[in-house]
Parts: structure tokens; C-alpha cells; sequence
């Protein structure tokens, strides 16, 4: 397969193809293949409805999917995952779909599954709250009881914010100030508000901060209750799917499949029809209409309402809503294949955040705000290394990395309203954006550039091409205090049979998308979440240790010998 570019040129001639009006018929068309999508597909077909999920790209999954660039696998929206242990949270939602036997997790670095560096100075993040408040204690030991105090607050507001949806009838409601005590105190104040209150040392306050890369906004403009979640996800370790978030994205389309559901690729909706406020099916950009009792958007708010619904369609106060809105930041991600040992250069199973300072609001600024171009470095960037996260994906000789920094929309404004934007600027303007980032890598692996088998750009276009998000966001909504909670967007819309899943929902990331997709499944069906996960003890998922060969079963040995004599074979002939 060739570049990201090439590809993006053969999917527009392919789309321009006309296919076959055949009159067809489903109980649910669901917009989009998403984690969400694909979860509310799985629970519909699961419950016997004939369902359809339409994708514009040529591949299913959404911000989940994996892709190749000469054999070498890449997944640009899943880098790693929490709560994935057996009785957490992800690992009885996999069971509760009825995938977990079809799942393979790789338990990354236990003792740094996220390092910080942070002005080149080190910082482990160790699986385990006790583990990670020891080795912040033994860095930190003037902060040792702030450090304590603000962990335990992590976790107290995430039990509170879990509690919160569960409490049910008179006497249980009207206790939730005393229940939730520690998430009312703190609910509306930013990250940095609170974080200043708990710790005083600007290190420290900068590696507790590092991890709000996850929901894409700085400490300044974050919110606390978000951050708890995000922080608390990974508080246990991180854990990577084998065959990257293509993984997870082919156990549910092939459940779905199971169950009678279709998914079907490179079909582009222009348009969901809608009579007398209810949506009835959805019309392809090639014309063909496609009927069904609900449609289920898993694009974004904007993209649902303004581009395939019509704002002549929507209320005056759901469009005053919609102006409103503002949409998380978008990114670049490179996409490199180094041919050394990088294991060499101490690159693990651990993902890097890499910051030049302690100040990250200072570096969100410059990132969004900023000349993208100026200066011979990123401020911040994430840098994993898929390959020893997933060991079946080794060949014996490359490792393959993704390396993301944010950016806003608008610094890629000048490429806006052509009808390809694959010209020679928008090439060097790449160019030079590569060569920031591989400067930045360069400080953690020496000598990187003299190994380049292969580099690759996504840009916030590729972004906007592929997952067709509003200015190419990668969280949905900003997770700003005034769109999270009770002002998100509800599954349920005001158009009658048509219903909203995915990241500007319930909440972003690969579990929170997976969550969103069940509860819109269960407001079709007229039922709750926990109907719709269903207990199986013959569900099990399987966890290994990316770095202990001890841990691995036979057949691990056997895919990965595979892939290296495969390998050896191509490079041979």
C-alpha cells in the first residue's frame, strides 16, 4: 500500500462510481463505523434487528481503525487502553458484548506504562495507584503528603462520577450531595484550578498534567472532572490490543456480522431523510436511498445536523446550540518506521510525553495558536512505539511508531476550499513538519534520521478525509466545563427515530465511544446499558505482557517466528 496521500486519491475516483439503486430495508442505519457505531450495531443485531452500518472510508472503525504502508501496521487513534484487567471496567464491557474471546491485550511497561520527560529529566508513571504515589513520593519526597491527598481526590471524584448515573429514586437522589461530596466541591473548576490548590512544586504539577494530552486540552481550559476520568482510566496500567485498534475494530464487525448485521465501506451518506421531523433512511452520495425505522448518526453534532440533516430541519434552539459548540483540537501524527534497534536507545512498551518544559499551558498555546512551522522542534508530543506494545508485529527487523502533537484547524487554513489539496505547498509544508518532529525524536532515539525506512504524515486534511470530523477534531466536542455532563449531546435527538452516539456523547476515547454506542442502542431498544451486556462466564479476555516472552502461550511464538520468516522471505526474493 502506498501513502496516506496516494490512498486518499484512489478512495475520490473509487467514490466517484456509481452504484446500484436496489430498494432496501433495515430496522436501524447506523452512520458510521466508530467504536459508538459499531457498538450499537452489535447490541441491535445481537437483539435480532436487521441492521446496516454505512462507512465513507474503505476500511470500518473510525478514529479506531488500522492501516499499512508497505506492510508495516499503524493505528492512528488507539495507542493504549485502561481498565482492561479482569473485574475492571473495559474487560467486563468486552464481555458484556460478547468480543472478549476474540480480544488479545498486551499489558505494556508496568513499571512506566506513560514516561514524562519533561526538560530531557525522566518520569516514570508505574501501573498501580500505591506504585505511582511511591515513585511520585520518591522524586517528590517535600510533596509527600500533597501527592497523597491529590491521588486519593482522583480517584474519590471518578468513584462519585461512576455513582452518579446509578442512584435511583427518591431517598437515594436526595443523599447525592453527601455521596458525591468530593466531585460537588471540585466539579466546576479547570485542572489547573484545583491542581494548584493540592500541589505547589511546578515539576510535579507538570507530570500529573501530562496525561491531559488524552482529552486534548491544557490544564487552564480542562475539566477537572474529565481529567479524574482520563487520569483514573489509566491509574491501573495501559494496555495495547494485538493487531493495534484494527484488533478490537474486526471482533466487533465480525460479531455484527454474526448476528446478521451489515457493514458495508466507501459508502458516502450525503443526506439523512427526514418527513415531518422523522428520519426514515438516508440517501448516498450516488443517489441510492436506503430506508429504516431509525438512523443512528455516529458523525459528530455539526456534521449530523448541519450537513446531512439541514438546518432547515433542526430547531432554532438546537442550531443557537450548534454555533455554540466548539470542537476539541485536531492533530498531526506522524507515521515512521525505523530500521534499527531502538530498544538500544531504551525505547520499551511505554508511550512518551514529551514536553521542552514544566509550563504545558504555555505549550498548548503555541501548538494551536502559534506558527506551526517556526522553530526546529514541537514543544509537546506523544511518541509510542506499536511494535513492542504489540509483539506479534514484530518482523524481525523494523519498528513502528506513532509520534502526535495537536494543532488547530486553522493552520491549515491556506489548503481550505481546493478541490485537492495534495499540491507541491501542501507537500513542503509537510516536509517541514516531518523534519520538526524527527528532530524532536532525535533527542530520545540518537541518530533516528539515518534510519528512516519510511515516514508518513496525517495532517488535520487527512483527519477531515478520513473520519469526515468537523475540523478534523479528534475528541468530538471540547471537553470544556460548559459541554460535558448535563450539556452534552443527548443520544435521544428532537427528529423522531434518528439518535446521536460517538465521543460528543457520553464520553471520548475507545471505551467511552464503545459506552455511548450500548446506551443508544439501549434507548432504541427501550431498555438499560445493563440488559445490553450481557454476563457470559465463557467470556474471558486474554492479557500478556508485552515484554515477557514468559507470559506468552505457543501460538504468540509461532505468529511472531511467522511474521519474521515471512519477512525474511520478501526481502530475500
Amino acid at each position: 500500500m502506498g501513502s496516506i496521500e496516494g490512498i486518499e486519491i484512489k478512495i475520490n475516483l473509487a467514490l466517484k462510481k456509481t452504484s446500484k439503486h436496489i430498494m432496501e430495508e433495515f430496522d436501524t442505519i447506523i452512520i458510521g463505523s466508530g467504536a459508538g457505531g459499531l457498538a450499537t450495531a452489535l447490541c441491535l443485531a445481537r437483539a435480532g434487528q436487521k441492521v446496516l452500518v454505512l462507512e465513507q472510508h474503505y476500511v470500518p472503525g473510525g478514529w479506531s481503525h488500522s492501516f499499512t504502508i508497505n506492510g508495516q501496521r499503524f493505528s492512528p487513534g488507539v495507542h493504549y487502553m485502561g481498565l482492561v484487567e479482569e473485574g475492571h471496567t473495559t474487560n467486563d464491557l468486552y464481555k458484556g458484548l460478547g468480543i472478549a474471546n476474540d480480544l488479545v491485550f498486551f499489558r505494556m511497561n508496568k513499571n512506566g506504562y506513560d514516561h514524562c520527560i519533561i526538560n530531557d529529566k525522566k518520569f516514570d508513571l508505574p501501573a498501580g495507584t500505591k506504585n505511582l504515589e511511591a515513585s511520585l513520593i520518591k522524586q517528590f519526597p517535600k510533596e509527600e503528603k500533597n501527592i497523597k491527598e491529590y491521588l486519593h481526590l482522583i480517584v474519590k471524584v471518578n468513584e462519585e462520577l461512576q455513582l452518579i448515573p446509578t442512584l435511583k429514586g427518591f431517598w437515594q437522589n436526595i443523599t447525592v450531595p453527601f455521596r458525591t461530596k468530593h466531585f460537588g466541591k471540585f466539579a466546576l473548576f479547570t485542572l489547573k484550578r484545583v491542581i494548584d490548590w493540592h500541589i505547589k512544586d511546578p515539576m510535579l504539577k507538570a507530570v500529573l498534567n501530562s496525561q491531559c494530552g488524552d482529552h486534548g486540552l491544557p490544564p487552564n481550559r480542562a475539566s477537572f472532572p474529565v481529567h479524574c476520568s482520563a487520569m483514573n482510566h489509566y491509574l491501573e496500567g495501559g494496555f495495547y490490543p494485538m493487531g493495534g485498534g484494527g484488533g478490537i475494530v474486526k471482533a466487533m464487525t465480525s460479531k455484527i456480522k454474526s448476528h446478521g448485521g451489515l457493514v458495508r465501506t466507501q459508502q458516502s451518506v450525503s443526506k439523512i431523510l427526514v418527513k415531518n421531523n422523522k428520519a426514515f433512511g438516508v440517501e448516498l452520495a450516488d443517489g441510492t436511498q436506503i430506508f429504516a425505522k431509525n438512523v443512528v448518526s455516529n458523525a459528530d453534532p455539526s456534521t449530523t445536523y448541519l450537513n446531512l440533516i439541514g438546518e432547515e430541519n433542526i430547531s432554532k434552539k438546537l442550531n443557537k446550540k450548534l454555533s455554540k459548540t466548539k470542537y476539541s483540537v485536531t492533530s498531526l501524527i506522524l507515521f515512521l518506521t525505523l530500521d534499527m534497534d531502538v530498544t538500544k536507545a531504551g525505547i520499551d512498551s511505554g508511550n512518551i510525553w514529551r514536553f521542552q518544559d514544566e509550563n504545558i499551558d504555555q505549550h498548548f498555546e503555541t501548538l494551536t495558536k502559534g506558527d506551526i512551522l517556526s522553530g526546529d522542534e514541537f514543544p509537546a508530543l506523544f511518541f509510542s512505539c506499536s511494535t513492542l506494545k504489540d509483539p506479534t508485529s514484530f518482523n524481525g527487523r523494523y519498528y513502528n511508531f506513532e509520534a502526535v502533537t495537536y494543532v488547530d484547524y486553522d493552520s491549515f487554513k491556506q489548503f481550505e476550499g481546493m478541490d485537492d489539496y495534495h499540491c507541491p505547498e501542501y507537500l513542503k509544508f509537510k516536509e517541514r513538519i516531518i523534519e520538526k518532529f524527527m528532530n524532536s525524536i532525535e533527542k530520545m532515539i540518537p541518530n533516528a534520521k539515518q534510519h528512516i525506512a519510511q515516514v508518513e504524515l496525517g495532517t488535520p486534511k487527512t483527519n477531515q478525509f478520513y473520519i469526515n470530523a468537523t475540523r478534523g477534531n479528534v475528541y468530538g466536542t471540547e471537553k470544556t466545563l460548559n459541554q460535558v455532563g448535563p450539556f452534552v449531546y443527548k443520544f435521544k435527538t428532537e427528529i423522531d427515530n434518528l439518535y446521536l452516539c460517538g465521543s460528543s456523547t457520553l464520553s471520548h476515547g475507545v471505551t467511552g465511544a464503545t459506552y455511548s454506542g450500548v446506551e443508544t442502542a439501549a434507548r432504541i431498544l427501550g431498555c438499560t446499558k445493563n440488559d445490553l451486556l450481557i454476563e457470559d462466564a465463557n467470556q474471558k479476555l486474554r492479557i500478556y505482557d508485552a515484554e515477557d516472552e514468559t507470559t506468552w502461550p505457543e501460538w504468540i511464538n509461532v505468529k511472531r517466528s511467522d511474521k519474521v520468516r515471512t519477512f525474511k522471505e520478501i526481502v530475500n526474493t
